[in-house]
């Protein structure tokens, strides 16, 4: 005799208890913004030394080849011109800078869930970068970067959750003008993610055009600096301890906008910079304050990001290292420099030296997000895609990295411990009960709460299956999750309107 079949709709216990387990958590156990902080790779002794080396080097050495307009403006609040024509800041003057600094700052999206606070010690992971090559999904090869390239990463960017803003990875190589560059460059972000997003500028003549065309987008004249959502990556300073004339004229055009400015000093040890990681560090910090103190002479309290971000070549070599233990922990240290001084902290992270999205990949992506992250960083920047020492950006890459800042923000956000999670009451219930904890209420809140569950790129299956469903590898699923994403998102958030206004005023080269 058959079952008497079961009502449509009508889950059992055991069915309701699957379909639980299977829903996506209600609580994100791996929120955007956790605390960072807990890894302190200076001691209090050494921050102090290290800063006062860096007062030290900013009031006898001094920066050269300063602008002259940017003489005149810091003369007049305090600075001094060595013998050497080199402009010098006081450790009192810059002390005096920093205690009038921007100590907190919104990222706008422009939408508006997109929003977060940059500050404190709660960590955020975004892109960053200038990759000339793109790595091919069809043939695992290296290829000049494009246009449509950076538009389908920015719509990566945009689908996936833990890319907190998205700043050009890539360069457009395939726009030779520099102002179209510049234009085509901003575009894209405009056309492809509702997130904050940031932006370089070759010269100062392409910002007002940009920022004309944000407003367009906006509905009006104005409109960007009411909520600016994009930033500028400028790097003001050229290691050594020089000013660099072009940037500087893109950071007051800027400022004539409210655009929040990302000031970027990237030093590399040995080069432009001292071998040793203390020395590297004060050097750095020293450039890091010459930025900060650019911009306050002209305004003080004008949002900016510190964005200290030493990086490493191979001494024997000359060439670029992009990972690796000295990478994560100078980085992780200028992050606690510039927390330690109560300034929003920039650093980056995840830059693989690797060609393949591989085990070295791998390995060298989670140590440098991690520990830049548990050193409490604000802005992790080109935390996703990066590849080949910063040489190319993979999209496969990009998906991956995503899954791994899942996990990342799950270590970051810590371990609650109170009357609910001691578990007396649950440990009682099995002990008397059935034995174990499956399935009991415990144990399902803790599974939506407590763990992040991978989906389809981290595999978990016994080795028989895994070989039926065709033994891939995680680059193989990734390429499917990357080209499933970008064949299906394909957002457009520019009104028909504002879009044919933007390419009647100029040479918009995305189709």
């Amino acid at each position: 005799m058959s079952a008497k079949p079961r009502r449509r709709g009508k889950l059992t216990a055991r069915e309701a208890m699957h379909a639980k387990r299977a829903k996506a958590p209600e609580i994100n156990p791996c929120p955007p913004g956790s605390a960072g902080g807990q890894y302190k790779p200076l001691t209090d002794s050494d921050i102090q030394q290290i800063y006062h080396n860096a007062l030290r080097i900013l009031s006898e050495i001094g920066m050269g080849e300063a602008p002259a307009a940017l003489i005149e403006q810091a003369v007049s609040k305090g600075a001094t011109l060595n013998k050497a024509g080199r402009l010098c800041y006081s450790p009192a003057m810059v002390e005096e800078v920093i205690a009038g600094a921007c100590k907190s700052l919104p990222m706008y999206g422009r939408d508006s869930k997109h929003d977060f606070e940059v500050g404190g010690n709660k960590v955020f992971y975004g892109t960053g970068g200038a990759a000339v090559q793109t790595l091919d999904m069809d043939t695992h090869t290296y290829r000049a970067a494009t246009l449509t390239d950076l538009y389908d990463f920015t719509r990566l960017a945009d689908y996936l959750p833990n890319i907190s803003w998205f700043t050009r990875c890539c360069v457009a190589t395939d726009v030779a003008d520099i102002v179209d560059l510049d234009i085509n460059t901003a575009f894209a972000l405009l056309k492809g993610t509702s997130k904050p997003v940031g932006t370089s500028f070759t010269i100062a003549d392409t910002v007002d055009p940009i920022v004309d065309m944000f407003d367009t987008a906006l509905g009006g004249s104005g409109k960007f600096s009411e909520r600016p959502f994009c930033k500028a990556h400028i790097s003001p300073v050229i290691s050594p301890l020089r000013y660099g004339d072009d940037a500087f004229e893109v950071a007051l055009a800027c400022m004539r906008h409210r655009m929040p400015l990302n000031n970027i000093i990237a030093a590399q040890s040995g080069a432009t910079a001292p071998a040793t990681i203390a020395g590297m560090l004060s050097s750095t910090l020293a450039e890091t304050l010459a930025a900060l103190m650019m911009v306050n002479v002209y305004e003080p309290g004008y949002p900016m990001i510190f964005s200290n971000w030493p990086f490493v070549i191979d001494l024997r070599t000359g060439s670029f290292c992009g990972s690796g233990g000295e990478i994560t922990l100078l980085n992780a240290a200028s992050a606690q420099l510039s927390n330690w001084l109560g300034l929003p902290s920039g650093a980056a992270s995840s830059m693989s030296d690797s060609k393949a999205v591989d085990a070295q990949m791998g390995l060298e992506k989670a140590m440098s997000s991690l520990g830049v992250g548990l050193a409490g960083c604000n802005m992790v920047y080109e935390s996703s895609g990066m590849m080949a020492s910063l040489l190319g950006v993979s999209f496969e890459a990009m998906v991956i990295d995503d899954e791994m800042l899942s996990q990342v923000y799950r270590v970051l956000r810590g371990i609650e411990v109170n009357e609910d999670t001691l578990g007396f009451n649950a440990i009682e219930q099995a002990v008397f009960g059935d034995g174990h904890f499956l399935g009991a209420q415990h144990t399902m809140e803790a599974m939506q709460r407590d763990y992040f569950w991978p989906s389809t790129l981290t595999d978990r299956a016994q080795p028989p299956v895994w070989e039926e469903q065709g033994a891939q590898d995680m680059w193989q699923r990734a390429s499917v999750k990357a080209r499933d994403i970008l064949d299906n998102h394909k957002p457009d958030y520019l009104a028909e309107e504002a879009e044919s206004r933007i390419r009647d005023r100029y040479n918009i080269l995305l189709d």
